[in-house]
C-alpha cells in the first residue's frame, strides 16, 4: 500500500497560512465540540481537529463537520490509528486526518481517499521515513516533552519539514515553538481559557 511516494500535499500550506494554530478538540459531546469549533473560528483559527479515539466521538466529529461546512471550513479527525478509521473519518466528512504517531498503513489509506496525512513524529528515524513518503507536514508529539530545543536540532538535518508542534502547546508556550522553527501549533485548553485567548489571537497578529 505504500510501495510508492504519496505526493506532498499544499493542503496544510494553504490551511495554516498566516493563521498558525490548529484547534483540537478531544473528548466533547457534539454540543461542545460545536461550541468550542466556533469560539476557534471566530478568533480566526481555521483549523480544527476532533480526535476519534473511540466510536462515540464520531458524533461529534460528524457535527463539527457540519458546522465547519457552514462556514466553508475544513475539520480533521485525531487519533487515526488505522486503515478501517481513515475510510470512517473520511465517510465522516474529515478534511484530513492525525495520527498521534507515524503509521505507513495510515498513510497509504489516506493516500487512497485523499486525505491529507498529518503523523506524529518524536525522532530523526521517523521524520526520514515521513519524508521518505512524501509527507512533508509532520506533527511534533508530545511537543512539552520534546520541547522546542528538540525543534531546533531536528531542523538542522531537516530543514525542509513543516512541524506543527501539538502536546501540551498552549497560548504561553505557543510562540516558543513557533521561534524554534514550527510553521504551526495545536492548542486545545487553551481555547477553553478566556485569559489566553487574547494572547491566541496575539500570536495570530504577529
Amino acid at each position: 500500500m505504500t510501495d510508492l511516494p504519496l505526493p506532498r500535499s499544499t493542503f496544510f500550506d494553504e490551511a495554516f497560512a498566516g493563521v498558525p494554530v490548529m484547534g483540537i478538540f478531544r473528548g466533547y459531546d457534539p454540543e461542545a465540540t460545536v461550541e468550542l469549533c466556533e469560539r476557534a473560528w471566530d478568533l480566526g483559527i481555521r483549523m480544527v481537529e476532533v480526535p476519534v479515539q473511540d466510536p462515540s466521538a464520531f458524533s461529534s466529529l460528524r457535527a463539527a463537520v457540519a458546522a465547519g461546512a457552514e462556514r466553508g471550513l475544513p475539520v480533521g479527525a485525531g487519533s487515526v490509528l488505522s486503515a478501517a478509521q481513515v475510510r470512517e473519518v473520511a465517510v465522516a466528512g474529515a478534511a484530513f486526518a492525525v495520527s498521534p504517531g507515524m503509521l505507513p498503513e495510515v498513510a497509504g489509506a489516506c493516500g487512497e481517499h485523499g486525505l491529507p496525512y498529518l503523523p506524529g513524529v518524536a525522532s530523526a528515524t521517523e521524520i526520514a521515513q515521513a519524508l521518505a513518503l512524501g509527507l512533508g507536514w509532520l506533527k511534533v508529539f508530545p511537543a512539552a516533552q520534546l520541547t522546542p530545543g528538540w525543534v531546533r536540532a531536528q531542523l538542522a538535518p531537516f530543514p525542509d519539514v513543516s512541524l506543527v508542534a501539538t502536546g501540551g502547546v498552549d497560548a504561553y508556550n505557543a510562540q516558543d515553538f513557533l521561534a524554534a522553527g514550527c510553521r504551526a501549533v495545536g492548542v486545545g485548553s487553551a481555547l477553553e481559557d478566556g485569559a489566553q485567548l487574547e494572547q491566541l489571537a496575539d500570536l495570530m497578529r504577529a
